[in-house]
């Protein structure tokens, strides 16, 4: 690895980042075009059905104007964060449009596990005389795309579960009410994880006691691309087993909202319901659950619900980060827990975290964490 590349490489990785709340439900991904220790052009994919980083970077280059092709990449290096694509779904082949560019080199941070792709991109241009370096770079590219990566390799959505509390391990009052815990720094925080994801999950109690509407607002949170971020269709589902969900709740005034119930029960009016398996203690089947949201291409998934649905998320296993926020504030005993666990008899028995990164968001902090292996 030279440092030219690593440094080219980079640069591309943090363009491709500009692309985290736009571009679902495509991958995020950044090209560079150097030729000669100079940059060409540069360019990310910023929305589903537009150009990607490749296009955009070659458009930059000035190569496409006035759709005529100038081969101003001719014997550059195309850095770019993940392996250009094979085949031509909504725009065109990206190894295709590299190959006939011109460029003399590829240096890829890594393969793409889709399997429509899955190296087939690396060998059209090896084939094409093209040299390719890959992987480079791989960890910080692999964390652009968790999703697009966890749901092509294994058949379920990288998952996140938002959780808030008083400083006294409480969520709610005891009466269900939890508006507001933090204050409008860390809500601010949350409506940026809710644009990072391609879709929300809530369980009907925190419908119930909350009427919560779970959108994407606030242009003032400075996101990239706002406009195309609050755009994407990004649907809303309600664990609601027994179809209990009230029928004035502001998420069913919603187009994207989906109730999630069992078999056996009428959904109120025209409503979205997905039928899913249950379990034995008749609530929703988790992991089929996940699983169908993967089909639906929904590669990043962001919890928000209450103690219940939290608790059997981690008891099952099924959540890849937690993000907790925690108020400078006590509830008192009669407040809700944050989670509903198992009793827990042995220390050796104990839900351990490991912790990934602690922040203060105004008054507040944003504790970023996994489960323990």
């Amino acid at each position: 690895m030279s440092i030219e590349d690593a440094r080219h490489l980079a640069h591309a990785i943090r363009l491709a980042d500009k692309g985290r709340y736009s571009c679902h439900p495509n991958p995020r991904v950044g090209c560079v075009l150097v030729r000669q220790g100079r940059v060409l052009g540069e360019g990310y994919h910023i929305k589903a059905g537009e150009g990607h980083a490749e296009v955009n970077a070659l458009a930059n280059a000035g190569h496409v104007k006035d759709g005529t092709s100038h081969s101003l990449a001719k014997g550059a290096t195309a850095y770019v964060t993940l392996e250009p694509c094979s085949f031509q779904g909504k725009t065109p082949s990206c190894a295709a449009l590299l190959i006939a560019a011109g460029i003399s080199r590829a240096v890829i941070a890594m393969p793409d596990p889709d399997p429509r792709n899955a190296g087939k991109g690396i060998e059209m241009l090896q084939q094409a005389g093209i040299e390719v370096t890959c992987p480079l770079l791989e960890d910080s590219a692999r964390a652009l795309n968790p999703g697009h990566i966890k749901r092509h390799e294994t058949g379920l959505p990288f998952v996140r579960l938002k959780l808030a509390m008083s400083l006294d391990g409480k969520t709610a009052l005891a009466n269900g009410k939890s508006k507001w815990i933090t204050a409008s720094a860390a809500r601010l925080d949350v409506q940026r994880l809710r644009a990072e994801s391609s879709a929300i999950v809530t369980g009907v109690q925190t419908v119930i006691d909350d009427d919560p509407s779970l959108s994407v607002r606030q242009a003032e949170m400075n996101i990239p691309h706002f406009k195309e971020a609050k755009e994407i269709p990004r649907p809303v589902y309600i664990l609601d087993p027994e179809l209990r969900t009230p029928p004035g709740a502001a998420l069913l005034q919603q187009d994207n909202t989906v109730l999630v119930a069992l078999d056996g029960f009428d959904a109120p009016g025209d409503r979205q319901v997905l039928v899913m398996p249950g379990t034995a203690e008749k609530r929703i089947d988790l992991h089929s659950f996940l699983k169908e949201l993967a089909r639906r291409e929904h590669s990043e998934v962001l919890f928000e619900c209450g103690q219940t649905l939290a608790g059997a998320m981690i008891s099952a296993r099924l959540l890849d980060e937690i993000v907790l926020y925690i108020a400078p504030c006590f509830m008192g005993d009669g407040a809700r827990s944050l989670l509903k666990l198992p009793t827990i008899d042995r220390m050796s028995d104990l839900v351990q975290l490991a912790i990934k990164d602690i922040q203060k968001i105004g008054d507040d902090f944003r504790v970023t964490a996994t489960l323990a292996q």
